[in-house]
């Protein structure tokens, strides 16, 4: 913690909730967004601002925003605001 390299450090209070909520958060992602997420993580090559752009972003928007599991029936970009769940399908990764 005190190199600054982690954004979170709970003590013994607060481990169990913090652990509960990172869960939690990351299981109320969409798999095509994950999916999508580690894809532009392993972009290899030089880096600039065009490959930031074009090479990452781009893909990345792509990739997620055309899927069932954001602009389906029960899609998450659908129940967005809603107050519902989305209702991903898992096996579309």
């Amino acid at each position: 913690m005190k190199l600054g390299p982690v954004t979170s450090n709970p003590d013994d209070i607060d481990w169990a909730d913090e652990t509960r909520i990172a869960i939690e958060e990351r299981v109320a992602m969409s798999p095509d967004a994950l999916t999508g997420m580690e894809a532009n993580l392993r972009f290899n090559g030089p880096e600039n601002m065009f490959t930031r752009v074009f090479g990452r972003l781009t893909a990345w928007q792509n990739w997620i925003f055309q899927r069932p599991n954001a602009v389906g029936d029960k899609g998450a970009l659908k129940v967005y605001g809603k107050g519902d769940k989305a209702a991903f399908d898992w096996n579309r990764v």
